[in-house]
């Protein structure tokens, strides 16, 4: 069972139309937001949010985002080993790019870690598809105007019906 705690809840008050309320963001889920009177109604909203989604993704078979680890655990600091052969391809494509070594890490880390995120998010919502798949179909009634014949491979994924 998923503990509402958990989750990062960022409160904040703001004027709306001259009213002023409280937001509750949950920052492991960006589209859920809550507004309330007062920043305790608006934290409660937001568990109560929390526990409503986690429903609802269990329903629709899709994986609950997990709580973040808080960030003082972690110091920004890693020490790698790596083959002198990768090092200096780094270096040199670092040199390219007009930035530090360190800079082009963080930015080849960062790229391929929002990949991997979004290929792990986007797995609930798209499925692979194989030769044997429909792509598309034409209703009977419309007239075809121009048609086009594409290879097998489409790409990786396509939306699920």
């Amino acid at each position: 069972m998923i503990d509402p705690h958990a989750y990062g809840i960022e409160l904040q008050r703001r004027v709306i139309d001259g009213e002023t309320v409280f937001e509750a963001r949950v920052r492991e889920l960006p589209d859920l937001t809550e507004y309330a009177d007062t920043a305790e109604e608006a934290y409660a909203l937001a568990l109560d949010a929390i526990e409503t989604t986690t429903t609802a993704f269990a329903e629709m078979g899709r994986e609950m985002p997990v709580p973040m680890e808080p960030m003082d655990e972690y110091s920004g600091r890693v020490t790698l080993r790596v083959p002198r052969s990768l090092h200096r391809a780094l270096a040199m494509a670092a040199d390219e790019e007009g930035c530090s070594l360190n800079q082009h890490i963080v930015n080849l880390l960062s790229y391929f870690t929002g990949y991997a995120h979004a290929e792990k998010a986007a797995e609930a919502h798209w499925r692979p598809v194989g030769s044997d798949d429909v792509v598309a179909s034409r209703q009977p009634d419309l007239k075809l105007v121009k048609s086009f014949t594409y290879p097998v491979d489409v790409g990786r994924y396509a939306k699920v019906a």
